[in-house]
């Protein structure tokens, strides 16, 4: 049986950015696996149906969310970090 890295004591705490951090990692996956909402070929975009421009759509739209929760994640660290040290 392993040891958690956390004390027996301590709780993990839901904060804030972590909700946030969790629904920017989630939107992609449910927008990509939700196909009813996409597969369809109208409207076009510069003459590309639409199943095929949403899905390129979410790329950087992954990318900015995928970046966010990372920031918020390294803000999060670095605040329990300078907490701990004082």
């Amino acid at each position: 049986m392993t040891q958690s890295a956390e004390s027996p004591g301590r709780r993990q705490v839901v904060t804030p950015s972590r909700v946030v951090t969790g629904i920017c990692l989630i939107v992609p996956f449910v927008a990509m696996l939700w196909v009813s909402s996409y597969a369809r070929v109208e409207p076009r975009f510069i003459g590309i149906p639409f199943f095929y421009w949403y899905q390129m759509a979410w790329v950087p739209i992954s990318t900015v969310l995928t970046m966010i929760a990372y920031k918020l994640v390294q803000r999060e660290l670095r605040a329990r970090k300078g907490g701990a040290a004082q």
